[in-house]
């Protein structure tokens, strides 16, 4: 006990915010029309950078020193962190001003936006439309123009989703590229965090912010630098090698007509000189998901017992320490779908070896090998985001069922490459019904560059 006070003892302060005042208002209903902002703020950052002049939401799951933090749930309802996270602290230094936090779905476990606690996120298209999930809010107030950019965190679609169903334009990230310190983490895995904006330029621009290691995330490697993405941009589309992915279309769920629009998208690439063919990746369907179910499972520990151990990095102690004090008293306020990871992973251990998660790594390894061998033939790989339009709202009373079916919807092509790490943008390419359609590019990992370059020379055809 003496080592553990001597250590608890020595861990120093937490730096003060660099950037303020760190003042926060729970805006009304009629100040909140799509009720996407949990809070709003006006925190400014350097006088001058790159980001200078524009506003800025933060998904309500990454900590911003001074305003509170609810991670969609009332489990965290009350927490305030004293540090900002690292990619809040590197938008303030390039001349952002972050405009507040918006409203994410409960412990980021949802493709829809009606499991927050602070309410449904209302589709700015259709106001009885979903957003999509987890980073809903931070779709809709960038698709309604409320702010020119937003951070969203991704370990299933959460970025891609709502991004789609918004059409706006969402970047995950290659996994570790930008860091994930001081964030509600659900599998480590799976974890990233990235960009949103209503254009590939201001993605691109924003990545370059986001970009590199901290020194502080073990998801991060040395070999992932940011880059000039912006400047990247301008080599257009001529020569690139567009393969459209066989078993990204035509999936249980999905819709023909959003099949038909995004491969009609996916030719326009051959008028700015790109080459374009299908490829196959037999695994898409298959395996890649029944690993990603599997590795997900191994976020019920984070409802159970805490954020994750057994990693060397920055631990997020406030947070932590807030959260272990008061997930049990708070429990019956865990989300369906929370709830329902809980029960899968008591199950699988209790009817197996417990190995089950190791198994799915190991196998995660020979998906991730297919994914390369297909973009060895091309440079990116083209399917829908979203297989469907933005699917209605439910009632407010909704029942058990019908709220983890919206939770899951048609995204069926989004999880795989939280999986295998792969970075992946979802582009705005056309509308159905006047509801937006995404599009979803996929490259090699640690080549952003190039999935920015083709989301941009297809940005250019509309």
């Amino acid at each position: 006990m003496k080592a553990a006070d001597r250590v608890s003892n020595a861990i120093p302060p937490a730096p003060s915010p660099k950037y303020g005042p760190r003042t926060s208002t729970r805006p009304a209903a009629s100040e909140n029309p799509l009720n996407a902002w949990y809070v709003t703020a006006s925190i400014k950052g350097a006088p001058n950078g790159p980001l200078a002049g524009k506003k800025i939401a933060i998904k309500d799951n990454v900590c911003v020193a001074g305003l509170p933090m609810m991670n969609g749930s009332k489990v965290l309802e009350g927490f305030v962190p004293s540090t900002d996270a690292t990619v809040v602290t590197r938008l303030l230094d390039a001349g952002a001003e972050i405009a507040g936090k918006s409203v994410c779905e409960s412990f980021c476990m949802s493709f829809g936006s009606h499991t927050g606690d602070t309410g449904f996120v209302l589709n700015p298209h259709d106001h009885t439309r979903t957003t999509g999930g987890s980073s809903s809010g931070s779709a809709a107030l960038v698709a309604s123009k409320v702010v020119d950019m937003a951070v969203g965190c991704d370990e299933g679609g959460s970025i891609r989703v709502p991004s789609a169903f918004c059409g706006i334009v969402g970047l995950k990230p290659t996994w570790g590229l930008v860091p994930f310190t001081g964030i509600f983490p659900l599998e480590m895995t799976i974890d990233h965090v990235g960009p949103m904006a209503r254009t590939v330029h201001d993605c691109a621009l924003m990545l370059e912010t986001l970009a590199g290691p901290d020194g502080l995330d073990p998801r991060q490697n040395a070999l992932l630098q940011r880059q000039p993405y912006t400047t990247l941009l301008k080599a257009g589309g001529k020569g690139l090698r567009i393969g459209i992915l066989k078993e990204g279309f035509g999936l249980p769920d999905g819709e023909k007509d959003v099949d038909a629009l995004v491969l009609n998208a996916a030719h326009r690439f051959e008028r700015s000189g790109a080459l374009v063919s299908t490829v196959s990746v037999k695994e898409h369907t298959t395996l890649a998901l029944d690993c990603l179910n599997l590795v997900s499972a191994a976020m019920a520990p984070v409802a159970r017992d805490s954020m994750g151990l057994n990693w060397k990095g920055h631990y997020q102690l406030e947070l932590a320490e807030f959260y272990v004090k008061h997930r049990q008293e708070r429990a019956a306020l865990f989300p369906p779908e929370v709830k329902l990871w809980l029960v899968i992973e008591r199950m699988l251990d209790r009817t197996g070896d417990g190995l089950y998660y190791a198994r799915a790594q190991n196998v995660a390894l020979s998906v991730r090998a297919a994914y390369d061998h297909a973009l060895e033939q091309v440079d990116v790989l083209v399917m829908p985001t979203v297989a469907a339009r933005p699917p209605k709202l439910p009632p407010t009373d909704v029942d058990f069922a019908t709220s983890l079916k919206l939770s899951d919807g048609a995204a069926l092509n989004t999880p795989q490459f939280d999986l295998t790490g792969h970075p992946g943008l979802s582009v705005p390419c056309g509308k159905l019904d006047g509801l937006p359609i995404g599009m979803m590019i996929v490259g090699r990992h640690g080549d952003d560059a190039t999935v920015l370059r083709a989301g941009y020379a297809f940005e250019q055809l509309l």
